[in-house]
């Protein structure tokens, strides 16, 4: 099981370095008037902070390493 975490971990770690901003849209309602709604579509950016990947690599790395050794 800590194999398992360890390795999810060390790739979401490599993924947030090489790819470390993503792209998601939110809908929200403006107006509303009675059956009538607006509504905006936005497009927004998330960045993933370069400590947080490394972190998650380290962790991922460790979490790996210690499951490895406790099952031989």
């Amino acid at each position: 099981m800590l194999v398992a975490a360890g390795l999810l971990l060390f790739v979401l770690g490599i993924v947030g370095l090489v790819h470390p901003d993503f792209t998601y849209h939110k809908t929200e309602e403006v107006a509303r008037i009675g059956p009538v709604h607006a509504t905006v579509n936005e497009e927004k950016v998330a960045t993933v902070p370069t400590f947080v990947s490394v972190s998650m690599l380290v962790v991922g790395m460790g979490l790996t390493v210690l499951g490895v050794r406790r099952r031989g």
